[in-house]
């Protein structure tokens, strides 16, 4: 067999629509309410790895794009309209006071600040000035999607792109693939690709050989 070239990166621009809200609907509101303009002007996202995390922060730094709006993953940017600081348990000290200063800049400038990590703030390992202000502020856990919500989504998403999916194929992939979204999405796409490319239609086997050209078995 050939050898398959597939990238299976998350390609699309994260977006608030795109987002699978699940147990999140609240959190999204909260969020589109602040891009709006709502009075709340911290926010503090936390939860397990392949949550949503860093889709919702992208995309709320995408949604502002009429304002200056920038995103960073564990590091600190500049102050702007709005300004998205993504996993601060990566923060070394050094950043973490600027992390500090940039929280009371923003509130003094009326910018929104979204900040996301791995625990609530009482539980971060970050100085405790830091932690207090995190706090201050709107605190959400980001709450995973259940295997049927997945399994919903990735139906949703297979419909989209024109194809179909069965439910055996769908089964397969959560038990034996990566775990976030994202990852599964793209993974449905190179798929599809695959099974264009071949003139087959998806299958379990035809996924294995997929995923194990992309190293996920």
């Amino acid at each position: 067999m050939s050898q398959l070239v597939l990238d299976i990166s998350p390609g699309n621009t994260p977006t608030l629509e795109t987002f699978v809200a699940g147990s999140n609907l609240e959190l999204l509101s909260a969020l589109r309410h602040a891009l709006a303009g709502g009075s709340e002007r911290s926010i503090y996202l936390w939860g397990d790895e392949g949550s949503g995390k860093s889709h919702l922060l992208q995309a709320c730094a995408n949604a502002a794009r009429a304002v200056r709006a920038v995103y960073a993953r564990g590091s600190v940017p500049g102050i702007a309209d709005v300004v998205a600081v993504d996993d601060v348990e990566l923060l070394d000290n050094a950043a973490q006071i600027e992390l500090f200063d940039l929280y009371n800049r923003m509130r003094d400038s009326g910018g929104l600040l979204l900040v996301s990590g791995k625990a609530s703030p009482l539980h971060l390992n970050l100085r405790d000035d830091l932690r207090t202000r995190l706090g201050w502020g709107l605190v959400y856990q980001v709450h995973g999607l259940s295997d049927d919500e997945k399994a919903q989504a990735l139906a949703r998403h297979a419909q989209s792109r024109g194809f179909g999916l069965p439910p055996e194929v769908i089964q397969y992939l959560l038990r034996h693939g990566r775990r976030d979204l994202p990852s599964l999405m793209a993974t449905l796409d190179a798929l599809d690709e695959h099974s264009l490319r071949l003139h087959r239609a998806p299958s379990v086997p035809l996924l294995k050989e997929v995923m194990q050209q992309i190293n996920l078995e």
